[in-house]
């Protein structure tokens, strides 16, 4: 089974978007060939966005994060790969929780690792379009 660490821009995008590739890993979730995983810190920053830029969307949000399971969230410390600081605590804690695959879609920061686990200490960077396409 996947662990599949979800990135605050790809809860942002299931609750805003209920037919979007995002939304279909929490709609599929039942099916035992994933677990989503995530973070107190990138649901955070997921709900200050939805709050700001979609409040309607904010309920959408809340049933959709008791459908994953919320990973540690560990102290600062050097990362593998170069990240923003920003971007670091998300990289730590889907290692932290054990995530095969950590998807994104903050192509900037996260693009130079994606598909290249060889790179990223062996965790996996994708986006959700990356993922399902896989599947």
């Amino acid at each position: 089974m996947d662990k599949l660490f979800l990135d605050a821009n790809v809860l942002f995008t299931a609750a805003h978007n209920a037919v979007g590739k995002a939304a279909f890993l929490f709609d599929h979730a039942g099916a035992k060939r994933w677990k989503l995983l995530s973070s107190a810190f990138a649901i955070e920053e997921a709900r200050r966005n939805i709050a700001a830029k979609y409040p309607h969307c904010l309920s959408r949000l809340e049933q959709l994060m008791v459908l994953l399971t919320k990973g540690p969230q560990p102290q600062a410390m050097a990362t593998p790969i170069a990240l923003p600081e920003k971007d670091q605590p998300v990289f730590l804690s889907a290692r932290s929780a054990g995530a095969t695959h950590l998807l994104t879609g903050d192509l900037k920061h996260f693009g130079p690792y994606m598909n290249k686990p060889g790179k990223s200490g062996g965790l996996l960077i994708q986006t959700v379009a990356d993922y399902i396409a896989g599947l």
